[in-house]
């Protein structure tokens, strides 16, 4: 088992800079998963890892050692791909242990290894099965026990599950999760899926143009983003968020005056002032959707979205701005066009100034 330590990672491509002075530590036996938006530079800080890239600047230290400049072979770790890259005239048993065949152990060592991870991912009877013969699913777990029999101090996984179904990325998170309980390995787990994110990590990292925009346990995330960049990302759906500008302050509460003129008490913070400029935000679930009349930022129904045990309700506030989602019970019954009134309990809001920033 092994930790890592990324620091001062810079990698480009001619012009373009992907990666703009990375800084991680990985703790030994850590889930950690990489989420951001396409081009953020996930994918390639977890190549550099791997060694498949080489960085411009920085340093990869994996158990202790510095790793930046030794072959990807040599690094004690193995790597998931997207795409499953099976050898098709090969059976799942030979696809396991090619690599240590590769590596010279007698046919009696590879076959305890191949098995070991077979019995750990149960597919100990697709073993004499060519890759044609396996669904998508089967061969994921293919490619992942060939990395297991490797016994690798790291394993690297770039999103490995994108190629399959929603139900069986739902069944495979949870095998990952267990999987990684089983082995307590170091994963690192590239994703731009944020409820895979959200459901396997011990800890997230959320990039954003090659920078690091905030690390930290999924709901520490979810419920204190550092900027708006991470609450517009994270959770599904985004985070609620209303322009406004501070009315008044005292001691317990401050006054915001959001779109359409409504005054949205909200809970005080310091460093705010009067007459600034704020952006508020706020949780789905933590919005009441109350009929036309009485307190609150009023808004007008445009669509209901019923999941089953909930609705997803798509609001517009009088005076125009941005589109808000409220999450309601199921059983509340609510027509386009209706007009509502949005009421949310003072300390539910977020607050970000002006740059972005969270507001404690």
């Amino acid at each position: 088992m092994a930790g890592l330590e990324i620091q001062g990672i810079r990698k480009g491509f001619g012009q373009q800079q992907i990666l703009r002075g990375i800084d991680l530590s990985i703790a030994d036996g850590e889930f950690v998963v990489f989420v951001g938006p396409s081009g953020c530079g996930k994918s390639t800080l977890l190549r550099t890892i791997c060694g498949l890239e080489s960085p411009d600047q920085g340093v990869v230290v994996i158990g202790g050692k510095d790793m930046t400049h030794v072959p990807p072979a040599q690094r004690g770790i193995a790597m998931v791909f997207q795409s499953y890259a099976l050898y098709p005239h090969m059976t799942v048993y030979d696809n396991m242990g090619f690599a240590l065949k590769l590596a010279g152990l007698p046919p009696a060592a590879i076959r305890d290894k191949v098995m070991q991870a077979a019995a750990v991912l149960r597919i100990e009877a697709l073993l004499e099965r060519k890759p044609k013969e396996l669904s998508g699913g089967q061969r994921q777990r293919v490619a992942i026990g060939r990395a297991i029999v490797r016994q690798p101090e790291v394993f690297l996984f770039d999103e490995p599950l994108s190629n399959l179904d929603a139900a069986l990325r739902v069944q495979m998170r949870i095998e990952l999760k267990n999987l990684h309980r089983t082995l307590r390995s170091t994963m690192i787990y590239v994703t731009h899926d944020q409820v895979e994110a959200m459901t396997l990590a011990d800890r997230i990292v959320v990039l954003r143009g090659g920078v690091v925009e905030q690390v930290g346990a999924p709901l520490e995330l979810y419920q204190k983003p550092a900027n708006l960049f991470v609450a517009g990302f994270l959770g599904s759906p985004a985070m609620n968020l209303i322009a406004g500008k501070v009315e008044a302050i005292d001691a317990q509460l401050m006054t915001v005056r959001v779109a359409g003129g409504a005054l949205a008490p909200v809970s005080a913070r310091a460093g705010v002032v009067v007459g600034g400029s704020v952006t508020l935000g706020v949780r789905a679930e933590h919005m009441a959707l109350a009929p036309g009349g009485g307190s609150g930022i009023e808004v007008m129904v445009q669509a209901a979205e019923l999941l089953g045990d909930a609705s997803y309700v798509y609001l517009t506030p009088d005076g125009g701005g941005t589109q808000l989602i409220a999450r309601v019970d199921a059983e509340a019954v609510w027509r386009n066009g209706q007009m509502a009134r949005v009421q949310v309990a003072p300390e539910r809001w977020h607050v970000f100034d002006h740059e972005g920033m969270a507001v404690a």
